[in-house]
């Protein structure tokens, strides 16, 4: 193959052809075989169809077992998937996607599916970026562009006591891949309560070469007041004590500033743009739901962050008290860290188990 390879999509080459081959997996087509979908004569749709018979949305959609996992795609070739779609019924939480690059035993992605798409707390939140929409009802997409050299293989595990039902698009493209393209990993943490004086820990371990180019932090607060005085820090290649890149503090790094806050309405403002967000503010009912949560994003598109070896990713939990000076916090603090690396993947940590992973 020569020419334009089909990656790296933008407005600016979307005119160029290509001999790349557009391909989708889905509950029509499996396999993402060409000339093969919409073939079903079963599924979750077929007593709708019953009148219409073959090719007529039989099967639009799955069903995961409690305790099982299924494999959504299997593609044994050279390419990169381009956009994934999903809407899954039940607890997020409890639904594990895992995504492994070129054979490899272990996982790159390993996240609850609610968390990987920015939406981590059980609850509808419209969230329109770059790489991450979420759109009406529950629409969880990513366009993340995940290179792959021989195979890319994508798990759905199920971990709730029911059935859940998902409906899933999974868009890729079969292309020569660039000597220097990385592989996309995306890790899921959750400290619950962060312990006093403590930092939270985003990401430790990583081991290769690559960028880090995403954050996504469920934040629920334990304290009344404000919560985001601490700083991120980025410990690259080596770094001891210090770090080599230093945030300035929480709302600061998610590209906002002073709280959040608008000053008119004295409340929190929600706002979503092409690379960072405060996405989500759930707020005190006056009853049982009595901590304000918060959903952030901050996708570093035009700013990567660079590692030759390795990579450790914290964030402190700061509020005030008196005599102006910082709280340490001991919040319920989940992420997502979204980066690109060289093979092999370090073991992730072990998720926490189901009732750790459990929002209430």
């Amino acid at each position: 193959m020569s020419g334009f390879n089909g990656l790296g999509m933008h407005l600016g080459n979307l005119s160029r052809l290509s001999s790349a081959q557009s391909r989708s997996i889905c509950a029509e087509n499996f396999t993402g075989e060409k000339g093969k979908a919409g073939m079903a004569t079963e599924g979750r749709g077929a007593a709708c169809a019953r009148d219409l018979g073959q090719g007529w949305k039989v099967s639009p959609s799955i069903e995961i077992g409690a305790g099982e996992t299924v494999v959504l795609a299997d593609i044994q070739d050279a390419g990169a998937i381009q956009h994934i779609w999903m809407t899954p019924s039940g607890h997020w939480r409890f639904a594990i996607l895992r995504i492994y690059w070129d054979d490899s035993p272990t996982p790159a992605v390993e996240c609850p599916v609610g968390d990987f798409f920015a939406c981590g707390w059980q609850k509808y939140a419209p969230l329109s970026s770059l790489a991450v929409c979420v759109n009406p009802g529950s629409a969880l997409n990513c366009y993340w562009e995940m290179p792959f050299r021989r195979r890319c293989r994508i798990t759905m595990t199920n971990l709730a006591p029911e059935p859940m039902g998902l409906y899933y698009q999974i868009d890729y493209t079969l292309t020569e891949v660039p000597a220097d393209a990385a592989y996309f990993h995306a890790q899921f943490r959750r400290t619950n309560p962060l312990p006093y004086r403590e930092v939270y820990t985003i990401l430790d371990g990583v081991e290769g070469r690559g960028q880090y180019v995403g954050t996504y932090v469920a934040w629920q607060v334990n304290n009344s007041g404000w919560w985001g005085e601490g700083e991120i820090k980025f410990y690259l290649d080596g770094d001891g004590e210090f770090p080599t890149i230093c945030g300035t503090g929480t709302e600061d790094y998610f590209c906002g500033s002073y709280n959040f806050e608008n000053k008119e309405e004295r409340r929190y403002e929600e706002f979503t743009t092409p690379y960072a967000g405060l996405s989500q503010v759930i707020r005190p009912d006056g009853l049982y739901a009595s901590q304000q949560r918060f959903g952030l994003y901050r996708w570093h598109i035009m700013d990567p962050i660079r590692f030759e070896q390795d990579l450790r990713v914290t964030i402190q939990a700061l509020g005030w008290m008196s005599g102006h000076r910082y709280l340490p916090l001991q919040d319920d603090i989940s992420s997502v860290a979204y980066w690109y690396q060289t093979l092999p993947t370090a073991p992730f940590p072990a998720l926490p188990d189901k009732d750790r992973l459990e929002i209430i």
